[in-house]
């Protein structure tokens, strides 16, 4: 078939959907991907999109060959993917002086960073075989530096932007891109559990906008919104006794056995 094709994962609420509907709007094919089909069925039927227009695969990013087995299936069912974003995640507090959220950090990794390279794996050959395509990981401006009780997510996205960067490297030779985008705040329901500022709030489909932008251009890194982007570097740079001074205080993320 001529018309693209995007495979999203995460794709039952968020940043997921809404990318989806981006994509969908621009006349891509959608296949979508999540462990709440249920959900990702009711979305789309009530965003008006034919049947012939979507596919839905359950999978849980989490568990290796669930995902990669999605994949395939997408290619046997739809084709290569013109685009694959690898955009499920979690995000939980978590503390190392209490032994259950070791597993807390163990599942994010599991999910946010061996995720992301099982979402990419079913489609790296075929892509690079055709000589064309697009992965993108969904980064996170919290993997530019480590917040105080964020350790999980930072630690798992800060993973997310060096692996896209190494494969960008590797892709570039077979015309595959490889996109990071990486969010600031965006109002998903991951976001509203929070309990603290989140300056420069975006909503979810402003944000698609942009990050459609960029993935079409084939930008390879992009912060979203800039304003953040612009922070991400300023607290980069700042020597280790400011940084630290500044977060003093600052609250930490609810962890799991907090979570409302």
């Amino acid at each position: 078939m001529t018309t693209p094709l995007v495979f999203i994962t995460g794709a039952s609420s968020g940043i997921g959907q809404a990318l989806a509907l981006r994509f969908h709007r621009s006349g891509y094919r959608l296949a979508l991907a999540a462990r709440r089909t249920s959900e990702v069925k009711t979305w789309a039927d009530a965003q008006g999109i034919s049947a012939d227009g979507y596919e839905i695969y359950s999978a849980d990013v989490a568990v290796t060959d669930s995902i990669v087995a999605a994949g395939r299936d997408c290619v046997a069912r739809q084709g290569v993917p013109d685009v694959v974003i690898a955009n499920a995640g979690i995000s939980v507090g978590m503390d190392t002086a209490v032994r259950d959220d070791l597993e807390v950090m163990a599942r994010t990794f599991a999910t946010n960073n061996i995720g992301v390279a099982a979402t990419f794996h079913p489609f790296v050959d075929a892509m690079a075989q055709r000589g064309s395509g697009t992965l993108v990981g969904i980064g996170s401006v919290a993997g530019i530096r480590g917040l105080p009780g964020h350790g999980a997510y930072c630690a798992s996205k800060a993973a997310v932007i060096s692996y896209c960067e190494s494969l960008r490297g590797e892709m570039r030779p077979h015309g595959v891109r490889v996109v990071t985008i990486s969010p600031g705040y965006i109002d998903t329901p991951l976001t509203r559990q929070n309990r603290y500022s989140m300056p420069f709030l975006m909503q979810a489909g402003d944000f698609a906008d942009h990050a459609y932008r960029a993935i079409t251009q084939g930008v390879s890194y992009r912060v979203i919104p800039w304003q953040m982007g612009v922070v991400a570097k300023v607290l980069r740079l700042l020597p280790n006794v400011l940084f630290d001074k500044l977060l003093s205080g600052r609250p930490r993320k609810r962890r799991q056995d907090e979570q409302t």
